[in-house]
């Protein structure tokens, strides 16, 4: 007795060309945007333990620009609202710090006959939750320094008159230490809140961006890759 029988595998063999030629593209797309998301998260981790009380702006710092069928790359990229701030550069990669954005306007516009490459405040210092020094009392050094980048926002003698009770912040030119930004407050108490430093700050590798990402690569792609063809060939045929 004849017990063979044919199929037609036209469909079928129809069905495995568009998967090498369009699915399996669309797969390693869902791949490689896990992966850089799983890459993106780390080291959103690895800040908290590296850092210091380290602000939601800077855990928010990295973001995924995804990968599509036509482009099959995925980037893991400072957002650009930070790629321009200096300081998660040098912490991944190690060496000097350029001076910050505080200290290139003072740098340019304070009377000052040091050389000024950081600034570090000082224990009269107002510091905000996260340690670091508020933005609101460097913006009032600025601005009775004369050196806010926007000059109408400089205090002037109206201004002054107008918050007596305000404390003022200056660079004495004698008397006191020259290397530090001192502040009065209107009953005369004088106390230092930042030193003036000649001195570059160095900073030694921490973050590991790099490094931390070739590892998670070689260890979780295959997976991805494994799993969004599963779910392509379910999709497929199921």
């Amino acid at each position: 007795m004849d017990t063979s029988m044919s199929i037609d595998t036209g469909p079928f063999t129809l069905a495995l060309r568009q998967m090498a030629e369009r699915d399996l593209r669309i797969a390693a797309t869902w791949a490689l945007n896990d992966m850089a998301e799983d890459i993106r998260l780390d080291v959103q981790k690895r800040m908290q333990v590296v850092f210091d009380r380290p602000t939601r702006w800077t855990l928010n710092s990295f973001e995924v620009v995804k990968a599509n069928p036509t482009g099959l790359q995925a980037v893991v990229q400072q957002r650009a609202g930070s790629a321009s701030r200096h300081y998660l550069r040098v912490e991944e990669e190690g060496g000097p710090r350029p001076q910050t954005g505080f200290e290139t306007l003072l740098s340019r516009s304070l009377a000052y006959e040091g050389i000024i490459q950081s600034i570090v405040p000082a224990d009269n210092a107002r510091l905000d939750a996260y340690g670091n020094w508020s933005s609101g009392e460097k913006s009032r050094v600025l601005s009775d320094l004369q050196a806010q980048r926007d000059g109408t926002a400089n205090s002037t003698a109206a201004s002054r008159k107008r918050h007596r009770a305000r404390a003022r912040y200056f660079v004495p030119k004698g008397g006191l230490t020259a290397n530090a930004i001192y502040k009065r407050e209107a009953s005369g108490q004088i106390g230092v809140v930042a030193v003036i430093s000649a001195k570059v700050p160095v900073y030694q590798q921490r973050l590991g961006f790099f490094d931390n990402a070739g590892r998670i690569f070689e260890a979780k792609m295959p997976d991805h890759l494994a799993r969004t063809l599963a779910k392509m060939m379910a999709k497929r045929f199921g």
